[in-house]
């Protein structure tokens, strides 16, 4: 077996873990700066433009040492080196994991050869030398693709809008026609470059989208062969590009051991270097890079994707929280929560564990969120005064993208005081002494004070580049490592997508056929005769 395969709740550490949690849960975060003058220093971390405050969590020095022990005690070193150095620790699919390989210094020369071919075309695509079947030069670039196919290149595309060229680049991934037919009627086939983005080249919802884009640009089109001008594929079934239309030449090369949402590093990422130019995609590999040598060399106490995951652990399985927020700062990073949506639930939303044994302890975490400052006049009213712990990480920039210094620290006032509130709250004197027209018996009281104690980690980054942006989204995909490490399971698989898409066969033949009785389930059953009807 590749990784250990230890339940986590019998080792020494998790069982300590849970004597002290219930000393300490109680325990007001405030009381705890009270009592460590050194709270600030010891729960953040500086590493290059990067700095984390992990002090407003409701966790004390020893259950930081207690965790770090628990990762420690599930080998979590060894966990981190055999994915680095290419063992098959995807054993479900016998795969290794090397997304990392994608942005090494020392990439394998399949990834070289694909990374060049990929330099070569988005600069023609870019400069105009690759022209459309009429001479023209492109300026749309489509992605036809779903899940990381699509989420991760959509997300950094949209982050980076400041890095962005002349090229207009829009992404399709969702089955209804309204999405793929809005950007179509926009578009001039002359000047629109599909990428059509399938490992399998056999996703339902990324070929059947490709074909209605194929048919529409060979209707004004006419002639099969001016495809090679305006079609491109990434995928590893080369032969089932080709039967779509795409030539060889054309066609990107994938490999198994990338899982989807781990494969924008990719050729996957061929809508992001026609978006940006391939210098910054290779900006963005860097920062990645430089990640990944953090994490695999820092001690467990200063590695930042190490402490995530464990202070996310810690509200999971003993403070039973089941959800994180995760609130950008930044306007243009609207799409990093699906992203890290599918990171996050896709990779650890695990019932079995390694052992292929049903577990009894709570795994995977629900991740949303949204951009502040809109955040604040939505969702927060539930953060700062509901019933539910939830733990936030927020996001923030030292300097702006733009040149509104001024605006940018109004942005700014704004993360650093809803953290705060967030921590020290609104007592019943300090509502007195603001409002003195309430008096001790109002009704109206009550509903003034916020208890604080509500826990948030502060992610404060010099500035939104590729390069920073690269070191954040694997700061992401490794703390989610981490977390399936620890909960014993299989990080790499996705098992849970598959059923949905087989059972989908069966119901759309009954709606085809107009025959709900080919439909086992009585619901189900009577849902399509309603639709049929």
């Amino acid at each position: 077996m590749s990784l250990q395969n230890t339940n986590p709740t019998n080792t020494q550490a998790w069982q300590e873990l849970e004597k002290h949690f219930s000393k300490v849960k109680d325990i007001p975060v405030l009381d705890l700066f009270n009592k460590n003058p050194n709270r600030v220093n010891e729960f953040s971390i500086l590493w290059e433009d990067f700095f984390i405050d992990f002090s407003k969590n409701k966790i004390d020095t020893k259950a930081k040492k207690l965790l770090l022990a628990l990762a420690e005690e599930l080998q979590l070193s060894a966990a981190i080196e055999k994915q680095f150095s290419g063992e098959k620790i995807n054993e479900t699919e016998n795969r290794a994991v090397l997304h990392t390989a994608l942005r090494a210094k020392n990439k394998p020369d399949e990834v070289k050869e694909n990374l060049a071919k990929m330099n070569v075309f988005s600069e023609a695509i870019i400069t105009g030398k690759h022209t459309g079947y009429t001479g023209k030069p492109i300026t749309h670039v489509v992605n036809i693709g779903i899940g990381g196919s699509s989420l991760g290149p959509e997300m950094v595309v949209e982050a980076l809008t400041e890095y962005r060229n002349h090229l207009e680049v829009s992404f399709v991934d969702n089955l209804d026609r309204h999405q793929i037919e809005n950007i179509l009627k926009k578009l001039d086939p002359e000047t629109t470059l599909f990428i059509v983005v399938s490992k399998s080249f056999s996703t339902q919802e990324t070929l059947h989208n490709a074909s209605i884009a194929r048919d529409w640009f060979l209707e004004q089109a006419q002639q099969a062969e001016y495809l090679e001008k305006h079609f491109v594929a990434v995928s590893a079934n080369t032969d089932k590009v080709a039967a779509f239309g795409i030539s060889k030449a054309n066609t990107f090369s994938m490999w198994d051991w990338v899982g989807g949402r781990f494969s924008l590093w990719s050729t996957v990422g061929l809508s992001i270097a026609c978006a940006i130019g391939y210098e910054n995609f290779e900006n963005l590999l860097g920062g990645a890079q430089q990640m990944d040598k953090h994490f695999r060399e820092t001690p467990f106490n200063n590695n930042i994707p190490v402490c995530l995951a464990l202070i996310s652990l810690w509200y999971n399985n003993f403070y039973k929280a089941e959800t994180e927020a995760v609130i950008p700062y930044a306007a243009s990073m609207h799409k990093l929560i699906p992203f890290l949506q599918q990171g996050s639930m896709e990779s650890n939303g695990k019932g079995v564990d390694r052992n292929s044994n049903k577990i009894s302890y709570q795994t995977g975490t629900v991740v949303w969120g949204e951009p502040g400052t809109n955040a604040q006049h939505a969702f927060f009213q539930l953060i700062h005064q509901g019933t539910k712990l939830i733990p936030c990480d927020f996001i923030g920039f030292k300097k702006p993208i733009h040149t509104y210094t001024e605006d940018h620290d109004l942005l700014m006032a704004n993360f650093f005081a809803q953290t705060q509130a967030l921590l020290v709250g609104k007592s019943k004197a300090e509502v007195l002494a603001e409002e003195k027209n309430l008096g001790e018996e109002s009704p109206i009281l009550p509903h003034k004070i916020f208890e604080g104690n509500k826990p948030t980690t502060s992610i404060l980054i010099d500035k939104l580049t590729p390069n920073s942006l690269g070191k954040l989204i694997a700061m992401y995909e490794h703390k989610w490592f981490v977390q399936g490490v620890i909960w014993n399971i299989y990080s790499f698989d996705q098992w849970g997508v598959a059923l949905g898409k087989q059972l989908a066969k069966n119901t759309f033949k009954a709606i085809v056929n107009k025959d709900a009785e080919e439909v086992k389930d009585a619901s189900t059953k009577r849902l399509l005769k309603h639709y049929l009807s």
